[in-house]
C-alpha cells in the first residue's frame, strides 16, 4: 500500500521521535539529543540516540537507524502500512483511502510543486533582468544583495498583469494549475485571470523538505494598500502550519540549541546574514499551535524576538496565550524585546551580531512575561484591586494542561504574590501600629477618621529615592560581577578537575557555560582539551594541567573557594554527590545570569517610565536573586 508523501510528512511533523521512542525506551536528555539503552541489544552503557530535529534515531550497538515508522516496524514487528496506520491514529491524522482518485490528487500535488518551482525560477530571473532594476536597488539599500538573494532565492514579480501567466503558459502549464497554485487572481467577475504578484519583491516560502510551495511579495509602490501579500491557501500551502526559513533553520537550531522567531521575512534574512541562521518567522499571522510544535522540535525554549513597543508586547501576549495550554516539562518560550523603534533588521545593520546577541541574552522566560502582563493590567492600590489582580493572574494558569507544569507555575505565582504583597504592606510596630505611628486601619485625619495611609498609598519608593538593594544582596557577588573570579564558576571547574570521570557526563553544558572570569575561561578550555584527547585519569589529567598558565588559573580559582567547597574538591569525596553539586551549581549559574540580564532590563524600563509595575518588577527580580544566594549558602553548609 502506498501512502502520499504529504501524509507521511504530516505524521512525522506531529509526532517527535522522542515521544514515539520514549514509550519503549527510557530516554535521558544528552545535550541536544536524547539517549538510552538499545531496544535491540542488551547493554549497560547507552548507545541509542534520538534526534528530534533530524526526526531520526540511531543505535550504535546494532547499526539500526531511521524514522518513527522504521522504529515501530523494528520494535513491534509491524509492516510499513501497519506502522503508518498505528502512528496516524496517535497523531490524529486521517489516512485517505487509497483510491484511484487519491492517486490522481497526489499526482496533481506533484504537478503543483513543479508549477511553483517554475514560478520561483521566473521571479529569480526577472530580478536579474531589465525589469528588476528598481527592485535590485531597493534590496541593495537594505543590505540584501549577493549572498542574500542567492541563499533565499529572492525574486521580482514584474508590474505586467500577465507576465508570469504567459511565461508559464509557454512552458505548457494550464491556467487551472496556475490558479490552484495561487499564482493567478480569478473569480466570477474576472473575465481573464491575471498575475497575483505584480511589481513586488518575491520571497519563496518553502516546506520542510525545502520545496517552494508559496510566495510572500513586498510591494515596491508605496501607493499599494497591502505592503506584503502572501499566497492564498492551496493544496500545498497552509500558512498556519509552516514557518518562513524553517527548512534552513532546522539544522542551525540543532547545532546551536536555539531557535529564534521574528516577525518578517526581511528580519529573518537580516538575522541569518548577521550570524543567526536559526531564525524563522510566522507567515503574516500570529503564532499558531502547529507552528509552536514545529519550533519545539527545533529547540526546547525558542526565543520570540519582538519590537519593544505596545505592538510587540501585544504580540508577546498572544504568543503566551497560544503557548500556555501546550506547555510541558522542558518545553517553553522566552521573549527578547528589542529597543523601541527598532526591528531585527535595523539592529543587525546598526549594531551587528554583538547587538543582537545582547538582546537575545536578556530574553525573559514566559513566566516573567505573564507576570508582567498581569501586573501592568491595572493599579494595585486597593485591596479589591489586588484581589482582582490575584484572580486575574491565576486564571491563565488553569489553561496549562500538563499537571506537573501547572503545579510549578501556580507555586511560582504564589511566591511572587507573597513577595509583592509583603513588600507593599506597611511596616508594623508594637501594638499593631504602622511605621507612621497610626493604628492599623486608621488615618491621620481629624478625629482619627482619615483614610487608610498604609500599603500602596505610601509614596512610591522611586519617588523618594529609596530604590536600593538589601545589604546582603549588595555585598554578595551576585551584585558584583566582574570583580575577580566567581566562586561558583571556580567550584564547578575545580570539582571536575578533581573528578575527571565526570567531565564527559556534562561536557556539553560546560562548553556552553558563560563564564565571567578569565582564569575560569582558561581552566575550562584546558579541561575540555584534555577530555577531547581522552585524558580522564586523575594522574594523567594532573600532568596535563601542569602548564604554567593553567596552574596560575587553577590557583586563582582555588583562592576564591571556601571550606565547604574544598571538602567536595577532595578526591575522596563521593563522585555522585559531587556530580549532583556540580549540576546544581550549573543550574544556579544559568538562573543568576538570566536574572541579572532581567534586572538590567527592569532598571531600563523604570528609568524610561517610573511606574509601580516596573518597580515591582525590580523588587521581584532582586528577591529571586537573594533566593539563589540563600539556596547556595544552604547547599554549602
Amino acid at each position: 500500500m502506498k501512502f502520499p508523501p504529504s501524509i507521511l510528512e504530516e505524521i512525522k511533523a506531529r509526532l517527535p521521535v522522542s515521544a514515539v521512542v520514549g514509550k519503549r525506551v527510557r530516554l535521558a536528555k544528552a545535550g541536544r539529543e536524547w539517549k538510552g539503552l538499545s531496544p535491540f541489544n542488551a547493554e549497560k552503557t547507552p548507545s541509542f540516540f534520538v534526534n528530534d530535529q533530524k526526526a531520526s534515531f540511531f543505535d550504535f550497538s546494532s547499526g539500526k537507524n531511521g524514522d518513527i515508522f522504521k522504529f515501530v516496524m523494528e520494535t513491534e514487528g509491524l509492516s510499513f502500512p501497519e506502522a503508518v496506520e498505528k502512528l496516524a491514529a496517535e497523531a490524529g491524522v486521517t489516512l485517505p483511502k487509497i483510491t484511484q482518485e487519491a492517486q490522481v490528487q497526489e499526482e496533481r500535488r506533484k504537478g503543483l510543486h513543479e508549477v511553483v518551482e517554475l514560478a520561483a525560477r521566473f521571479f529569480e530571473a526577472e530580478l536579474t533582468g531589465d525589469r528588476g532594476g528598481s527592485a535590485r536597488r531597493y534590496l541593495a539599500s537594505r543590505g540584501l544583495d549577493g549572498e542574500a538573494r542567492t541563499r533565499f532565492r529572492i525574486g521580482y514579480g514584474p508590474a505586467d498583469r500577465f507576465a508570469l501567466r504567459d511565461h508559464l503558459a509557454g512552458k505548457g502549464v494550464s491556467a487551472e494549475l496556475m490558479m490552484e497554485a495561487g499564482l493567478l487572481v480569478h473569480g466570477d467577475e474576472i473575465a481573464v485571470p491575471y498575475d497575483r504578484f505584480r511589481d513586488r519583491i518575491m520571497f519563496p516560502i518553502h516546506d520542510s523538505r525545502g520545496r517552494p510551495v508559496a510566495f510572500g511579495g513586498r510591494a515596491m509602490s508605496a501607493e499599494v494598500s497591502a505592503k506584503y501579500l502572501n499566497s492564498p491557501e492551496t493544496p500545498l500551502f497552509h500558512k498556519g502550519s509552516l514557518l518562513f526559513n524553517h527548512h534552513n533553520a532546522r539544522k542551525a537550531a540543532h547545532d546551536t540549541g536555539q531557535a529564534i522567531v521574528v516577525e518578517g521575512y526581511v528580519d529573518v534574512i537580516a538575522m541569518a546574514l548577521a550570524g543567526f541562521p536559526q531564525t524563522v518567522a510566522p507567515l503574516g499571522t500570529a503564532l499558531t499551535e502547529d507552528q509552536l510544535t514545529l519550533l519545539w522540535r527545533m529547540a526546547d525554549e525558542p526565543v520570540i524576538c519582538l519590537d519593544g513597543d505596545k505592538a510587540g508586547r501585544k504580540a508577546a501576549s498572544r504568543a503566551i496565550d497560544i503557548a500556555l495550554p501546550l506547555l510541558e516539562p522542558g518545553k517553553s518560550l522566552s521573549f527578547a524585546l528589542l529597543p523601541e523603534g527598532q526591528d531585527p533588521d535595523d539592529l543587525a545593520r546598526s549594531g551587528g551580531k554583538a547587538a543582537i546577541a545582547e538582546v537575545l541574552g536578556a530574553a525573559r522566560p514566559l513566566v516573567d512575561m505573564l507576570w508582567t502582563r498581569e501586573v501592568e493590567a491595572g493599579p494595585l492600590d486597593t485591596p479589591e484591586r489586588r484581589a482582582a489582580f490575584e484572580r486575574r493572574l491565576k486564571e491563565p494558569l488553569g489553561q496549562i494542561r500538563d499537571e506537573t507544569t501547572r503545579k510549578h507555575y501556580r507555586r511560582e505565582m504564589e511566591e511572587r504574590l507573597a513577595q509583592l504583597f509583603a513588600s507593599a504592606a506597611p511596616a508594623r510596630t508594637e501594638r499593631g501600629r504602622n511605621s507612621g505611628g497610626y493604628p492599623r486601619g486608621r488615618g491621620q485625619g481629624a478625629g482619627g477618621r482619615g483614610g487608610f495611609r498604609g500599603g500602596f498609598q505610601q509614596p512610591a519608593p522611586w519617588a523618594t529615592g529609596l530604590l536600593t538593594a538589601s545589604s546582603q544582596l549588595t555585598g554578595s557577588r551576585m551584585m558584583a560581577r566582574g570583580r575577580g573570579e566567581d566562586k561558583r564558576e571556580a567550584f564547578i571547574l575545580l570539582a571536575l578537575a578533581s573528578h575527571p570521570a565526570l567531565i564527559l557526563r556534562c561536557a556539553d553544558e560546560i562548553a556552553d557555560l558563560s563564564l565571567d572570569g578569565t582564569a575560569a575561561e582558561r581552566f575550562r578550555q584546558a579541561l575540555l582539551d584534555a577530555a577531547m584527547e581522552g585524558i580522564l585519569d586523575e594522574q594523567a589529567l594532573a600532568i596535563r594541567l601542569e602548564q604554567p598558565r593553567v596552574q596560575e588559573a587553577q590557583a586563582q580559582l582555588l583562592a576564591v573557594t571556601g571550606p565547604a567547597e574544598r571538602l567536595k574538591l577532595a578526591q575522596a569525596a563521593d563522585p555522585e554527590s559531587v556530580f549532583d553539586s556540580i549540576r546544581q551549581a550549573i543550574v544556579l549559574h544559568h538562573r543568576a545570569r538570566t536574572l541579572h540580564s532581567e534586572l538590567k532590563a527592569a532598571e531600563r524600563a523604570l528609568a524610561d517610565e517610573a511606574t509601580e509595575a516596573h518597580f515591582a518588577w525590580i523588587k521581584d527580580v532582586k528577591a529571586r536573586l537573594e533566593t539563589i544566594e540563600g539556596t547556595e549558602a544552604m547547599s554549602g553548609d
